[in-house]
């Protein structure tokens, strides 16, 4: 039985590298003693994926990993939609405040795994002032990101195993739309909600603000969904609207808001 598991990072978490996460589940799946099931060969490992790694720093309410569970564990509720013996409810309180199981669901069908499948993914940022820059108001950031949209290219430098390259960014960029300014002081930012596609290299919200301008940085950085898309269709790999929300974590949607 395999399963697929949606969770949220937010708070101080967000600070701990891809690696610590998947130790963290690790201790959690331990804690509950779920019956994984584990892998042949000289040093068996559980059957657990992560989907794309989440930059450290950022947060996230789109965060994935699928599990396959041991033969003969299909009685474990993953159907109930309120009380803490759900397993959704069971790994939340397993796991570091910050960490929030937001839905859970049997994979019925074969599928290709979470980094293979998805396409793009979309993020909430602050585009923010750079060091010794002057702020940018909404209504310049409106412009630089119509003409962004228009530009045929964007040159932009990215980190390639250590090595600076220039790539052309804008296949990359989806999407992109100004939200606002971030508070009453123009240093504070401008809230940017943007699409960024994943194949075949992942662009990252840093690499879309230097297509912006170099008089920008990033604040506030969460990712908000990632997306499949196949045959002109796009869905989540897991929504919140037919699955079960941990009880444990009430509050988990609320903080993202």
């Amino acid at each position: 039985m395999k399963v697929r598991v949606r969770f949220a990072k937010l708070g101080k978490i967000r600070w701990t590298s891809h690696r610590d996460v998947a130790r963290m589940w690790e201790r959690a799946f331990r804690r509950e003693q779920l019956p994984l099931a584990y892998s042949e060969g000289f040093s068996p490992r559980p059957k657990v994926s992560f989907g794309l790694a989440l930059p450290t720093g950022h947060e996230s309410l789109a965060e994935y990993l699928d599990l396959e569970l041991a033969a003969g564990t299909s009685q474990i509720d993953l159907e109930a939609s309120s009380g803490r013996n759900s397993l959704a409810a069971r790994l939340s309180a397993a796991l570091p405040v910050g960490v929030d199981v937001l839905a859970i669901a049997p994979l019925e069908t074969p599928s290709p795994s979470l980094q293979e499948d998805v396409s793009s993914c979309t993020w909430r940022l602050a585009a923010v002032p750079g060091d010794g820059c002057a702020a940018v108001a909404s209504e310049e950031m409106a412009v630089r990101a119509a003409g962004l949209l228009a530009a045929p290219r964007a040159m932009v430098a990215r980190s390639r195993k250590g090595v600076e390259v220039i790539d052309d960014v804008r296949p990359g960029i989806i999407n992109l739309r100004v939200i606002g300014a971030v508070g009453a002081d123009p240093a504070e930012g401008v809230w940017l909600e943007a699409e960024l596609g994943t194949r075949p290299r992942g662009l990252r919200p840093s690499e879309l603000l230097g297509a912006l301008g170099p008089d920008l940085a990033e604040a506030h950085v969460r990712r908000l969904h990632q997306w499949i898309s196949r045959d002109g269709a796009r869905w989540e790999p897991l929504g919140l609207d037919v699955t079960t929300a941990a009880t444990d974590a009430p509050h988990a949607l609320e903080r993202a808001s």
